[in-house]
């Protein structure tokens, strides 16, 4: 076997925890540098998993050994760092979304065209034995054609556990931009390529407080739209209703339930990586009680880097990799279609598409040494 491949971390913030943890576990690739503009915390995360090397972006896109950039920075850069490695001939992983406009997201998939490298987007939760078992089973016919899709994502904000969550109700956040890829992502996955979307809004605050850490007590203005209502029609037929708050008292996360002619199935959280799934038919008789048949799940359970893993073997192995920038570049496009909706009314036509999502092998095993 040849090399590991070699892997740069760039953004050493919360996120970096569950992906370090699971890239240094992973046996073909290797991380070997951690950057972030605060290059002190960039070292003691490099050092907290064992990585050599420490310093900021500029040395992960130095390093000769990384040919994978995995790109944790916030939102806002999400397309300029990416691009930044694009130029420097690296492969992008980037968490969610691939940026904040798409002349940005666009700007950069051309460049990587150009530069034959690739690009990755999560989220990757949607890569694991959850959603793809989920998948399967519908794929195999356990609901017939779906027919139309319901999810909810609602609770208080994310400011009850973050010590630094003014970002996360800034431009490009928020819990459409925030949340909402892992939602859309799995419809599409499940239903193909979104046509239109029409939605309404509204903001329940216009600043918030941080709760929690150094900085609690501090107020942070409210950039985005706080609860969004979302109808969603798919180019080859399906339709789907989704909220996203982050102004709910009542928690309620996680929620996709997909109806087809022969059923309703329940996948599990898509921000998470497995679940319970389940499914009910239809009745016969109105005495007839409902009965939930559990679907069995299958796969290894892991957590993010997960779609990092798949590209870099993908990349070995010559074949394409599943959460790709142009799946990515689509959710984006769905995404902003939403914003613009609420803004001026009415459907508003989502003018990208993408072709059929790949799915995950059931016996794709991270921990096997195969490049």
């Amino acid at each position: 076997m040849g090399a590991p491949v070699g892997v740069g971390v760039i953004g050493a913030g919360n996120i970096s925890d569950t992906y370090l943890e699971h890239l240094t576990s992973f046996p073909d690739v290797t991380v070997h540098v951690v950057g972030d503009l605060d290059v002190d915390r960039a070292r003691a995360q490099a050092d907290a998993y064992g990585v050599r090397a420490a310093g900021d972006g500029d040395a992960v896109l130095a390093h000769p050994d990384v040919e994978l950039v995995v790109n944790l920075t916030v939102p806002a850069v999400h397309a300029e760092i990416s691009t930044a490695a694009v130029e420097a001939g690296k492969h992008v992983w980037s968490e969610k979304p691939i940026g904040v406009d798409r002349a940005g997201a666009a700007a950069l998939l051309e460049r990587a065209a150009a530069r034959g490298v690739r690009v990755g987007v999560a989220p990757d939760t949607v890569l694991g034995p959850g959603v793809q078992s989920a998948r399967r089973a519908i794929a195999r016919g356990d609901i017939g054609r779906p027919l139309f899709a319901q999810t909810t994502f609602q609770w208080q904000g994310p400011e009850l556990f973050h010590p630094n969550p003014g970002f996360l109700y800034a431009r490009g956040a928020g819990p459409l931009l925030d949340m909402g890829p892992y939602y859309v992502s799995t419809l599409v996955h499940v239903f193909g390529p979104v046509a239109s979307v029409v939605a309404v809004g509204q903001r329940a605050f216009d600043t918030r407080t941080v709760r929690v850490g150094p900085f609690a007590g501090q107020e942070f203005p409210v950039e985005i739209t706080s609860t969004v209502h979302v109808l969603t029609e798919f180019e080859q037929g399906g339709q789907a209703q989704s909220l996203y708050s982050t102004d709910s008292a009542l928690r309620r996360q996680g929620v996709v339930e997909i109806t087809g002619t022969e059923g309703t199935i329940v996948i599990p959280d898509p921000n998470g990586f497995s679940g319970r799934i389940a499914l009910v038919r239809p009745l016969s008789s109105d005495d007839e009680e409902q009965v939930w048949v559990d679907v069995e799940q299958e796969g290894v359970v892991v957590g993010r880097g997960l779609g990092a893993l798949d590209l870099a073997r993908a990349v070995r192995e010559d074949r394409p990799h599943l959460a790709t920038g142009e799946l990515g570049y689509h959710v984006l496009d769905t995404l902003l279609s939403i914003e613009e909706s609420v803004e001026r009314g009415g459907f508003v036509e989502v003018a990208s598409t993408v072709g059929v999502v790949g799915a995950m092998p059931a016996d794709f095993d991270p921990y096997a040494r195969t490049v």
